[in-house]
């Protein structure tokens, strides 16, 4: 097989070590029994009614979604950043239950992830279909910049990137009815930046058939709604198109807690477009972050017809358990548009409405939940590593050069190759990790401990690689030595918050626990009895409020080789 698609067998496909490493002389992989992942929401609330649905759609660390639709069929992408496999498409009959049914960046030769900080990588994409065909245009922050996927299904294979020469981030491409498509993206505005954070809306016309952009790229937006009130980081550009007009909606004020949603319209594709009176169309910055339930920091909102007939909305949003902490990072919520009498969309049209966690559903629905991948609601998820393949909810670490896990269904265990690469450093380590979905939650492992010396593995808990927690076990000179180790600052420094030592061990139980703003780490060597190693730690370290950046948590199993 092409060394290529062996690496690609990393979420899909049986795996076999391929690693130039893994040769005789060195240590042997560690084997992982079972994994099992629990979560609660911060505050209780009753389970969606009949011909309701829960918001959010997707929770931990799907932010960014763009949405399209083809006959009665959704699907659905979010950014990704350093993580791979990189944009996740969902597919939904229904707008509510969603099914991740591959990924359009499976292949680690598709892009150059090397070097990037956690918080670069996949930005923003937008999905779309035309004429038979699927298009994912997207951003590659620190690596290959803009740059387009195409698929005749959508589950895959996507092709290789075809790349966009211009500047700037988050792409979406617009089919008009005359068959010429458009790119519409944020980049810099004419002439010097007025402010930090002065940005503008460019379009272009993209050549479909040849993959290259054509023609000036004129400015859309210069600023936002209104420059004089130096409005910052106008993004996330959609154009649509509703009763000869064409409506052109963006994020504006930044992804923190300003973001909002706006609209202009023009009757011509490359305007100039007008502003509505009534921006913005969605948005929280007003209200009170601590109110129980409170959503913040909503916008890049993505538009479509739903199955009832009526334009739906997807965006992102926070749910803070502190009014800025959340290690779920950014989520997917789901919400009706509204049309007002002269033809302007609005997604929330009371300024002082809050997102609602339980809403009437598009159609008749009820909330199903895909045990291989649950995106919604309270629930535990158990991995048994019993399946050939890996299940859709691991993720790792920017994508790999060598195949350094193993999943072993028949004894039902997963092998990692202890290898030199840290959680702290730029390169693929050997982490695999799933999302945090919950601001209550539990993690815990059951594994084999190392039998090499030099060697350790254990459960992570991650935000970036500046800030995470490493709860690890290596063999000592008369038994097994237990660490937790914490990196916790800008420098990646390290340091062992406990150490214990245990007699000699050939299985142990390794657990985190996550309460909103603490967390605490345990350990069992008999099934069940967990012992504290660590309690009362910081959890705020796994949020964006501390760490900064983009992404969610997450949580899984690593091995390395200790220096």
């Amino acid at each position: 097989m092409h060394k290529t698609l062996c690496l690609l067998g990393c979420l899909t496909a049986p795996l076999f070590f391929v690693s130039a490493s893994n040769a005789s002389s060195a240590p042997a992989p560690v084997g992982f029994d079972w994994f099992e992942y629990s979560g609660r929401n911060p505050i209780a609330f009753p389970e969606p009614a009949p011909g309701e649905f829960r918001n959010p759609i997707l929770t931990g660390f799907y932010p960014d979604p763009s949405i399209c639709r083809v006959g009665d069929d959704y699907y659905l992408t979010n950014s990704t950043f350093a993580y791979f496999p990189g944009l996740p498409v969902f597919h939904s009959k229904d707008l509510v239950n969603w099914k991740l049914i591959g990924h359009a960046i499976d292949r680690p030769d598709q892009l150059r992830y090397e070097g990037l900080r956690v918080s670069e990588g996949i930005f923003a994409p937008a999905i779309t279909h035309h004429e038979g065909l699927f298009y994912m245009i997207c951003t590659m922050v620190g690596s290959n910049g803009n740059f387009v996927l195409t698929a005749k299904d959508p589950a895959g294979p996507w092709s290789d990137p075809y790349p966009l020469r211009f500047a700037g981030i988050d792409p979406s491409i617009f089919f008009d009815d005359d068959g010429r498509a458009w790119i519409v993206n944020n980049d810099a505005p004419d002439g010097e930046p007025l402010y930090d954070g002065h940005r503008a809306i460019r379009i272009q016309e993209f050549d479909h058939k040849e993959m290259k952009v054509l023609g000036p790229r004129p400015v859309l937006v210069n600023g936002g709604v209104d420059i004089s009130t130096k409005p910052i980081w106008i993004e996330g550009p959609h154009i649509y198109k509703r009763d000869g007009w064409y409506y052109l909606s963006c994020a504006e004020g930044g992804t923190g807690p300003g973001h909002s949603q706006v609209v202009f319209r023009s009757r011509v594709v490359t305007g100039p477009y007008v502003p509505w009176e009534g921006n913005p169309i969605l948005t929280q910055r007003d209200l009170d972050p601590l109110f129980p339930g409170a959503v913040t920091c909503v916008g890049h909102a993505d538009l479509e017809m739903g199955p009832d007939g009526r334009w739906w909305a997807t965006f992102l949003g926070v749910r803070p358990y502190d009014g800025h902490a959340s290690p779920m990072g950014r989520e997917t919520f789901l919400l009706p548009v509204e049309w007002t009498e002269d033809g302007w969309p609005t997604i929330l049209p009371d300024p002082a409405a809050r997102i609602p966690l339980r809403a009437p559903a598009p159609d008749a629905v009820a909330h199903v939940t895909d045990p291989e991948l649950p995106l919604s609601g309270a629930f535990t998820w158990r991995d048994e590593f019993t399946s050939e393949r890996l299940s859709p909810a691991w993720i790792m670490l920017r994508a790999p050069k060598e195949t350094w896990w193993r999943s072993d269904h028949a004894a039902g265990r997963l092998w990692i190759e202890p290898r030199a690469a840290t959680l702290s450093g730029r390169s693929n380590p050997s982490y695999l990790g799933r999302r945090v979905q919950h601001a209550h939650f539990s993690a815990a492992v059951q594994m084999q401990t190392p039998g090499a010396a030099g060697v350790s593995a254990g459960l992570v808990a991650f935000q970036n690689n500046t800030h995470h927690y490493y709860l690890g076990v290596q063999r000592s000179s008369d038994g097994v030595s237990l660490f937790l180790e914490r990196v916790a600052g800008p420098q990646a420094q390290s340091e062992r918050v406990a150490v214990v030592s245990l007699p000699a061990v050939s299985e142990i139980g390794l657990r985190v626990v996550g309460d909103l703003d603490r967390c605490f780490f345990e350990y069992a060597v008999e099934p069940g009895r967990w012992v504290v190693v660590a309690d009362g730690l910081d959890a705020r370290m796994l949020t964006t409020a501390v760490a900064q950046g983009f992404v969610g948590a997450t949580v899984g199993v690593h091995a390395r080789l200790e220096p």
